[in-house]
């Protein structure tokens, strides 16, 4: 049984942690396997990618058994494992949703929260699982739930160790929305087709200006806009968004 699992739908690559028996924790085989997945991802008729969980969790961090038998140094596990996928999802220049089905811990809350858009099913949970064991937070958990929910919450949560429904989740924002467990695949893929016949570019381009603007000052976020603007009027997306406003129809993106 492969450790990841991927799908096409249209323009939609879907991937799936595939570690059911033990919450689709990480291991060395399921990164490299997210690796390729992600790599594949890049392809310009990828249009929308949906990360999600077989089974019961999204994904649950380490697998502590692989953590206890393992030598070196964390941090070049880390280096090594970890950072390179979330680093690749923030690069992929389109719109990536986590379908948090289940549990998302520690590292698997981490890679939720590198997503651009997380849907949970009412039956997610997450679990700031680091201190739960002595550890601090890693692959970009600092960073993302920090720029999600405030530094002062995210810092009481993350010491706390308290486990979130998919409400309270929703209700700090963590989540965008919160569907019936056996809903969420069906929500997920019409949200997913929907951002896949969308501007690719564009979204890609706002994907960018997002995240460069918690560093930036405001004149130089104001350059970078005119910059990804003048970039944006130079695809194929935007003379057809143009020429259907002006015909008054539905334009046709195709993500060029």
């Amino acid at each position: 049984m492969p450790e990841v699992e991927v799908r096409r739908d249209g323009g939609v690559q879907t991937i799936v942690l595939n570690r059911p028996d033990v919450l689709n924790a990480l291991n060395a085989d399921i990164h490299k396997a997210l690796a390729a997945a992600l790599k594949d991802a890049r392809a310009d008729d990828v249009r929308a990618v949906v990360i999600t969980g077989a089974g019961r969790g999204f994904c649950v961090g380490q697998d502590l058994t692989e953590f206890r038998d393992a030598t070196g140094d964390i941090a070049d596990r880390l280096r090594e494992s970890y950072h390179p996928n979330i680093l690749a999802i923030r690069a992929l220049e389109k719109p990536v949703i986590a379908a948090v089905n289940g549990a998302a811990a520690g590292a698997g809350l981490s890679l939720a929260c590198a997503c651009d858009i997380r849907i949970a099913s009412d039956a997610a949970v997450f679990v700031p699982a680091f201190v739960n064991i002595g550890l601090v937070p890693d692959s970009g958990g600092s960073f993302f739930i920090a720029r999600l929910l405030g530094p002062a919450r995210a810092f009481d949560w993350m010491t706390s160790g308290r486990t979130l429904t998919a409400a309270e989740a929703q209700g700090w924002g963590l989540v965008s929305e919160v569907v019936e467990a056996d809903a969420l695949e069906g929500h997920v893929a019409d949200l997913a087709g929907r951002l896949a016949g969308m501007p690719t570019r564009a979204i890609g381009m706002t994907k960018r200006l997002f995240d460069r603007a918690a560093e930036s000052n405001l004149e130089d976020q104001l350059e970078f806009e005119a910059q990804l603007q003048s970039a944006a009027t130079k695809t194929n997306d935007f003379r057809e968004g143009v020429t259907a406003f002006l015909e008054k129809r539905k334009p046709e993106f195709s993500g060029s």
